[in-house]
């Protein structure tokens, strides 16, 4: 996975997986796809989640910023949220999202900032707004993860 050494994990959620041996900060990304475009996530708790992504490079043929990425961006932070949620015993697996786009952007990088809606045991379903540099809102999006036992999840 990507390297992410920026990201700021509250410190309670740091020392239950160090318990355990694992070192979050270390073993966190935003996977792949996520390194790919650029997605650095620079705050993550189950209460809010932010995260930046460039335009240049996740362009359409217009110009403008792809649809597609920023569903990255919604679906990379919305999970971050649902696992720091599920806590080390669950597994967050998207199964719903939803995105509108609002307007176009063809420069610089956006934010996206991740609120629960819901937070249950089984499901958790978080709002994540898209914004440009001057604040206006790009794209409003919801991710629903589902909430799997970490025994029974399959890579």
């Amino acid at each position: 996975m990507g390297e992410q050494s920026k990201v700021k994990f509250p410190q309670e959620v740091i020392d239950e997986y160090a318990a355990l041996g694992i070192d979050l900060p270390a073993l966190f990304s935003a996977g792949h796809l996520g390194t790919r475009m650029g997605v650095e996530v620079l705050e993550a708790s189950a209460e809010r989640v932010v995260g930046t992504m460039p335009v240049e490079g996740n362009t359409q043929p217009y110009g403008l910023l792809h649809g597609g990425a920023s569903a990255v961006l919604a679906e990379t932070l919305g999970s971050v949220g649902a696992m720091l949620h599920g806590g080390i015993s669950k597994v967050a697996v998207g199964v719903d999202l939803n995105c509108t786009h609002h307007r176009g952007v063809r420069s610089g990088l956006v934010t996206g900032v991740a609120t629960p809606v819901h937070r249950g045991r089984s499901t958790a379903t978080y709002e994540i707004v898209i914004t440009d540099e001057d604040g206006k809102r790009v794209c409003s999006a919801r991710l629903t993860c589902l909430l799997r036992d970490a025994e029974g999840a399959k890579a």
